[in-house]
């Protein structure tokens, strides 16, 4: 199967019913699919897909960027792994990477379909078989509050929290002000998805024989490095990068770029 220039398959609208669609970037073998996280700004999305060789596909999920807003009850894990299960079969996508919540949607889609992927990259994984921890849940409470306050506030609180948890010597541009925007649409999925988890039991990914490049962050508030190390443990053939910084696909972004051409185009 081959992706078209255009992002779509056997003549197919690059859109799920979900709300959620795609762009394609590139061309010929291999397909990648580019999962991100919550609340990525359209530029951020396609950061882990930057100087892939072949075609990459950038997933957008509903309430980001240019896609729907998703219906009542959307956020879960199993959702949003059949939304990515969905489009990779309909691009022909043999690789993948996922990025936060989308490492989880590809977690547990690795555990539900194990040979599906021939090569994984899991960046900054939040949770593996239980809740993410009451630190990070505080986080996504504030987040959650600054969203209910921006009708009142403009965003302005909102905007805080978001780059309080940034790099001071970061380079963000206009990305506090994108994400806060993105933000904005995700309430729903703010107040609920911290009290998930991927898998019921990381016995689960047992059987994924495909090679897994899992990737964390030793500062990163949102996401606990001890998550990757454990995910990285239980795969049967996995290679553990953890980053000494707090948000590595910002001021980090040429040796993350490094790292992920040199395992994804290994032959």
């Amino acid at each position: 199967m081959t992706v078209g220039s255009t992002g779509t398959v056997g003549g197919a609208r690059p859109e799920l019913a979900s709300g959620a669609t795609w762009r394609v970037h590139g061309s010929g073998a291999p397909v990648t699919l580019v999962v991100h996280g919550l609340g990525a700004t359209e530029g951020e999305a396609r950061i882990p897909a930057s100087g892939l060789r072949g075609t990459r596909v950038v997933l957008t999920l509903p309430g980001h960027g240019g896609a729907a807003d998703p219906v009542a009850g959307y956020w879960s894990y199993e959702r949003v792994a059949d939304d990515v299960l969905e489009a990779a079969d309909r691009v022909g996508a043999e690789r993948a990477v996922g990025v936060s919540l989308g490492a989880g949607a590809l977690t547990r889609l690795a555990a539900r379909n194990p040979t599906r992927f021939e090569r994984l990259a899991l960046l900054l994984p939040a949770a593996l078989d239980r809740p993410r921890g009451g630190a990070v849940t505080a986080i996504f409470e504030q987040l959650a509050s600054g969203v209910d306050a921006a009708a009142e506030d403009d965003g302005e609180w909102l905007r805080g929290i978001v780059a309080s948890g940034l790099p001071e010597d970061a380079d963000v541009g206009e990305y506090v002000e994108q994400r806060a925007a993105t933000l904005r649409r995700l309430g729903p999925a703010l107040r609920t998805l911290p009290g998930q988890a991927p898998l019921h039991d990381s016995a689960e990914l047992s059987a994924v024989a495909s090679p897994v490049l899992v990737i964390g962050a030793a500062a990163d508030p949102l996401h606990e490095p001890a998550v990757a190390e454990r995910l990285a443990a239980v795969l049967p053939d996995a290679r553990l990068q953890v980053f000494d910084s707090a948000a590595p696909m910002l001021d980090r972004r040429a040796e993350l770029r490094r790292l992920l051409t040199g395992f994804l185009d290994d032959r």
